[in-house]
């Protein structure tokens, strides 16, 4: 049918800018909104995000320009760690891709990049979406209930790995009350009762008691499984696109090579405005 369009969201540049300019622009936004209440300084630290795509952690992009010492931290399964070590595996953070390098992913601009535990990932999930666990967060550690009721509705498994990875980017780099780290949570609970159906079955069901033992998945989240971005590593995080996009999908050795240079990705940032007239134009 030549009326439809199925586009790549790992390679089209399109899924790039919408993140950069409306994602990265939203969370520019919203550290002067945190700061008028009292929250943060009006800068964000960094920002942690698992890749699927690699949309998402475009926004970060758009944070290092604001704020030119901010730090993008990339996220992966440790069961998984493509870029950390070329390793490779299955995992269960439903959601997020592996075992190669996107398109349109900006390694070249990373920061970081930390691996959680996939297993930790649904324990804490189940900890937040749980009567038990909703039980043990507000009776022991004091949390407002009106906060685990709204936790409960936002957070699926990468939304839950993105949270630690927020935390373990804050610990790495020694942030304190002033720094504002952020993060995305992109879908929801409702995806995953079959999953926390078969995590009840393999590990029993959870009550205050364990609940309260799960807790340490958040509070005492390890500084282990972090690769910073060195020059060297991101080449290699770089070199990683060869075998997908040129080898497999067609790009050109000079195409992969135009993407070391962060002009190739201002360029691309470039066209927002351009291309917001021309849909404005075709929907007339």
């Amino acid at each position: 049918d030549a009326q439809v369009r199925i586009l790549n969201q790992f390679e089209v540049m399109g899924n790039y800018r919408f993140h950069y300019h409306v994602t990265g622009n939203t969370i520019v936004e919203l550290a002067e909104v945190l700061k008028a209440q009292a929250i943060g300084t009006g800068k964000i630290s960094a920002y942690c995000s698992a890749m699927g795509s690699a949309g998402t952690i475009a926004a970060g992009d758009r944070l290092k320009q604001v704020w030119h010492d901010h730090k993008i931290v990339g996220l992966e399964p440790i069961q998984c760690p493509t870029l950390f070590n070329n390793g490779y595996g299955s995992h269960d953070i439903q959601g997020i891709g592996d075992k190669h390098v996107t398109w349109i992913h900006n390694v070249m601009n990373q920061d970081a990049i930390m691996c959680l535990d996939d297993i930790e990932c649904k324990k804490g999930l189940q900890l937040l979406t749980e009567e038990a666990g909703w039980n043990t967060l507000v009776k022991r550690f004091g949390v407002p209930r009106a906060s685990v009721e709204k936790m409960a509705t936002i957070f699926g498994i990468s939304g839950v790995c993105n949270v630690l990875g927020a935390i373990k980017t804050a610990k790495f780099y020694g942030m304190n009350k002033n720094d504002t780290v952020v993060t995305i949570c992109t879908d929801a609970i409702d995806r995953y009762h079959s999953v926390m159906g078969e995590m009840t079955q393999m590990f029993g069901k959870m009550d205050e008691a364990e609940a309260t033992a799960r807790a340490h998945i958040f509070r005492d989240q390890r500084t282990d499984w972090i690769r910073e971005g060195t020059t060297d590593t991101r080449r290699q995080w770089h070199n990683l696109k060869y075998y997908t996009w040129v080898e497999q999908q067609g790009k050109t050795v000079e195409e992969l090579d135009a993407q070391l240079s962060q002009e190739w990705w201002i360029n691309h940032q470039q066209m927002v405005g351009d291309i917001d007239a021309k849909l404005k134009a075709a929907r007339g």
